[in-house]
Formats: C-alpha cells, sequence, structure tokens
C-alpha cells in the first residue's frame, strides 16, 4: 500500500486533476490548514493558544520556471513578516526544489539567502525540508552555506537513509539544527532502509545522537514506542525539556500532542498550507493505513 501511494503521489496527471477538482479539496482538510497564508496564520494562532509552536510550509515543488521560484520566495517573505507582526510563535519551513533547485542551484541559493536573511533580522527561523535521495548532498551544501551567513536555518534528517549517520555528525559539529523524521519518499535499497524495523533503529540512535549532542533538535515522529524511546534517553541522561522539541504535523496524533504538552514537553506542529497539496497528502496516506481509512469514510459520507 506505501509503494503504490508513493509511486500514485508522482503521477502529474493525477495532481492535476486532484488539485483543480472543487470536490477533492475536503479530502485534503485534515492535514492542509487552507489555501491561503491567512489560513495557515489563523490555525497557528489556534496551535499557539494549545500552548505548542508552529511551522508554517507553503506547499509546493520542482517548480518548473524561475517565476514561480520567485513568487514561492515572497510567500515566505510575507509569511514571516506576518509571524512578526502577529506575534505568533511560529516559524516556517521551505523545500529547495520549490525555490528553483532543478533549474539553477545559484538563483536557488540567492532566493534561500533572501529568506533566511529576513528570518534572521526578525529573530525568526527556516528549516530546509529534505526532499528524495537524489537532493540530499545539494541540499546538505546549501544548508551549510546559508547557515555559515545568516546562522538562521536548519536541516531535516531522514533515519531510513544510510547515509543519515554522517550527516548528523556533521549538522551536529557545525552547530545546525536538525529536525530528525523517518522519511517519506520511494528509495531503493541501496541507499535506505527497507525494513521498518531497521529505520526505527536508526531513528533512536540518531536521536540520541542529537540529544546529547546536537543544538535544539526536532524529533519528529507520531510513532508512540520512538516517543518513548526518546523520552526514556531524555530522562535517563537529564536532559532538560527546553533543549530539544517532538515536531508533529497538522491533523495527525492530536491526542499524543496534547499529551506531551500536558506532561510539560515542548511540541511544534508543521502547518502546511497552499494549493499545490496533492503530493504532501498522498505521503500522508502513505505513512499511516488509519490515515487512508479516514479519507475512505469521508467519501462514502459525501
Amino acid at each position: 500500500m506505501r509503494n503504490v501511494l508513493l509511486y500514485l503521489s508522482r503521477q502529474a496527471g493525477l495532481r492535476r486533476w486532484m488539485e483543480t477538482a472543487r470536490a477533492a479539496r475536503p479530502l485534503s482538510a485534515r492535514f492542509i490548514a487552507g489555501m491561503a497564508l491567512e489560513d495557515a496564520l489563523r490555525v497557528a494562532g489556534e496551535v499557539n493558544r494549545q500552548s505548542m509552536s508552529v511551522s508554517l510550509d507553503h506547499l509546493g515543488e520542482n517548480v518548473t520556471s524561475l517565476e514561480e521560484a520567485t513568487a514561492c520566495e515572497a510567500v515566505y517573505l510575507r509569511a514571516l513578516t506576518e509571524i512578526h507582526r502577529l506575534g505568533l510563535n511560529a516559524n516556517v519551513s521551505l523545500k529547495l526544489t520549490q525555490f528553483g533547485m532543478d533549474l539553477s542551484e545559484e538563483a536557488c541559493r540567492a532566493n534561500v539567502l533572501r529568506v533566511a536573511r529576513l528570518a534572521q533580522e526578525l529573530k525568526s527561523f527556516v528549516r530546509i525540508d529534505m526532499e528524495g535521495s537524489e537532493y540530499t548532498a545539494r541540499t546538505l551544501r546549501m544548508v551549510k552555506d546559508v547557515h555559515a551567513e545568516t546562522g538562521s536555518c536548519g536541516v531535516v534528517i531522514q533515519s531510513y537513509l544510510k547515509r543519515s549517520v554522517a550527516d548528523v555528525e556533521q549538522m551536529n559539529a557545525r552547530g545546525i539544527r536538525v529536525r530528525l523524521c523517518k522519511g517519506a519518499y520511494l528509495e531503493a535499497a541501496a541507499v535506505a532502509y527497507q525494513a521498518k524495523a531497521d529505520v526505527d533503529l536508526n531513528f533512536l540512535v540518531l536521536a540520541r545522537r542529537l540529544l546529547s549532542e546536537g543544538n535544539y533538535p526536532g524529533i519528529a515522529t507520531h510513532d508512540e514506542r520512538m516517543v518513548e524511546g526518546t523520552l526514556d534517553f531524555v530522562r535517563d541522561q537529564k536532559i532538560a525539556p527546553e533543549r530539544f522539541e517532538f515536531q508533529m504535523l497538522y491533523g495527525i496524533r492530536r491526542d499524543l500532542q496534547k499529551r506531551l504538552v500536558a506532561e510539560g514537553w515542548r511540541v511544534r506542529v508543521y502547518v502546511p498550507f497552499g494549493e499545490a497539496w496533492y503530493p504532501y497528502f498522498m505521503r500522508r496516506l502513505a505513512e499511516r493505513p488509519a490515515n487512508v481509512l479516514f479519507i475512505a469514510k469521508t467519501l462514502l459520507k459525501g
């Protein structure tokens, strides 16, 4: 099921239909704050009132023109400005292919730097998301470059990639903040662990290194076994709650989010918005069969 859904996430024709069909939009509402920045800012305020912080993500990837990349940059500049104006406890997350990586690495870097410099000025932060493994090395190079210039960006490391132990060590050595997740792309066995047990084991290994040696890591998981494994280590090592945060996706495991906050742990909710929602939506379905069941029930009610 997971591989089928990830395959479908790459089908351009299906994506065009889903993102333009009015009947399909209610399906995305569980995981996506809305189509406009204003929707995301409203949701961010609601999440803040539940004592959780936010990372806003304007959905979109693999743009086909530099004009599109510039338009995406403008959304992020406005998002940072509005977050500051409204006094929200929030930052932003972006993808390099949304900023033109496929078209011009130089133009992409310039776009990202403008966003990171504004984040630096506003005392905010930019998370550079990780995409498929073909982008991993280029993404890490870009993050190291932008971080060296601004100090206001971090990255995502995926535990299913076999290279991630070395990557975490590099990020820790540079003081670059890491968001650790399992990974949500379809990858070959040569580069990624295929068995869930191996992915989970590596997640806990990487989490411990980040918690011991990293700079305010984000432990991003909805898997209670990974959460409990993290908490066991934190308690054993007497790591204070303010030294890290759990990160979870909007619309997923709200019960676990509330439980962690009630226990005194920090939680950040990743809040996506925008018209280009289909690939993100399909990856969320691929992650948990329960999400597919939820959508099926929604369709039957309609």
